[in-house]
């Protein structure tokens, strides 16, 4: 997919009252988020089956019952997007039993593939949150 496509997709999405868009086909995976008025963050990543390998993907779990929580109360931006780069022990979200907010960590460096728990779900122990492809060594 070419840049300018993609800024083609933020600016009609900017302009509708959609708050996500998740676009896969042949070779990429697109996840245009927008809060207000304005496109947060695009993301255009080849999908597994592209490069040619099997994605070595690893899932992140809830430890315990709770709400999950994208980003903290106190900020517009999530802790973690579809297609960056975490490190070790970074915050992926938050699981908030009631006002405890305990955050769901990355085992390792990796990049986050899927964010499957919507933002304010509530979920189980063992319910999958985010998926995660460590970073070759």
């Amino acid at each position: 997919m070419e840049t300018e496509h993609i800024r083609q997709l933020c600016a009609w999405l900017a302009a509708t009252d959609i708050a996500e868009l998740d676009l896969r086909g042949p070779g990429v995976h697109l996840c245009l988020r927008r809060e207000g008025a304005t496109v947060h963050e695009s993301v255009a990543l080849p999908t597994p089956e592209a490069v040619g390998s099997p994605a070595s993907s690893e899932i992140v779990r809830a430890g315990s019952v709770g709400v999950f929580r994208h980003r903290h109360p106190q900020r517009s931006a999530p802790l973690a997007a579809v297609g960056s780069a975490v490190r070790e022990s970074q915050a992926l979200g938050l699981l908030q039993i009631g006002p405890l907010l305990l955050p769901v960590t990355a085992p390792r460096e990796a990049v986050v593939l899927d964010i499957p728990a919507p933002d304010g779900a509530v979920v189980g122990w063992g319910t999958s949150l985010v998926e995660l492809e460590a970073l070759p060594d």
